[in-house]
């Protein structure tokens, strides 16, 4: 058959094809692998926020579970995005080679790790929807206007898709993904502004703290959430953006080095 003859899949099949399977595959364990990263953010919640409410009892001018129930969505879509796109990833890459199979189709490896990302800010917004959806039931999350969290929760987890996939291009072997979690996401948890405003942070800190992504997922969310409206929301939006575009561009060509030897 000549050539000129084949008619490849749209774009968006193409993406929709990774996207599928990938849902597919999370879906067959869907308790044991929804359960922790949904938990997560009601653990902390009632641990921190219960315990130190009684002791604090506005932060910022907000009350302070109010303050914690508005951060704690984005927290979550980053958590999840990034376990998707650094360990399934590797064992996808490294283990399974399910990828050497996937390109075989007519899917290229920008198709791939695009889908990969767009599944990972799937998740992000899942997972905002789920935790708004529980903190609302509690009283604690104003509403409806907290549900401007789940389209910010599919931006978070698209960006952090796109830096865990950065991430997983330099590693070598899978433990390393400990230096990631340990040294940066769980720092970026308590100091994005997700316990206490940025603001409240030491003077020379708070430029590092403008640094990390998960600061401008939580201004943005908790600013929707409470009507706080302001130029600023519009930069991190963009700030989540041009990350996400910058790390996905970076991380898809080292990949691809990596499939194609």
């Amino acid at each position: 058959m000549p050539a000129s003859d084949i008619h490849y899949p749209s774009l968006r099949w193409r993406l929709f094809a990774v996207w599928y399977r990938h849902m597919r595959v999370y879906t067959r364990n869907l308790i044991s692998n929804g359960l922790p990263p949904f938990l997560d953010p009601l653990i902390f919640l009632a641990g921190i926020g219960l315990g130190l409410g009684k002791y604090i009892t506005s932060m910022d001018g907000t009350p302070y579970l109010v303050f914690l129930a508005t951060g704690l969505p984005v927290t979550s879509a980053m958590f999840t995005s990034a376990y998707e796109c650094t360990f399934s990833t590797y064992i996808r890459l490294e283990y399974q080679k399910a990828y050497d199979g996937m390109v075989a189709a007519p899917v290229t490896i920008t198709d791939l790790f695009v889908g990969e990302i767009l599944w990972a800010g799937t998740k992000g917004l899942f997972f905002s929807t789920c935790v708004v959806l529980v903190m609302a039931s509690f009283r604690v999350a104003p509403m409806p206007t907290s549900l401007l969290a789940m389209p910010i929760g599919f931006l978070t987890g698209t960006m952090f898709g796109a830096l865990s996939l950065l991430v997983t291009s330099f590693v070598k072997n899978i433990n390393h993904f400990n230096f990631y979690f340990t040294g940066l996401l769980s720092p970026m948890f308590f100091f994005s502004g997700t316990v206490f405003p940025v603001d409240s942070l030491p003077r020379a800190i708070r430029p590092v703290a403008e640094l990390m992504p998960l600061t401008h997922s939580i201004r943005l969310a908790r600013g929707l959430a409470l009507g706080q409206l302001s130029p600023v929301l519009a930069a991190d939006l963009a700030f989540l953006v041009i990350v996400t575009f910058v790390a996905g561009h970076a991380a898809i060509r080292r990949l691809r080095r990596r499939i194609v030897v």
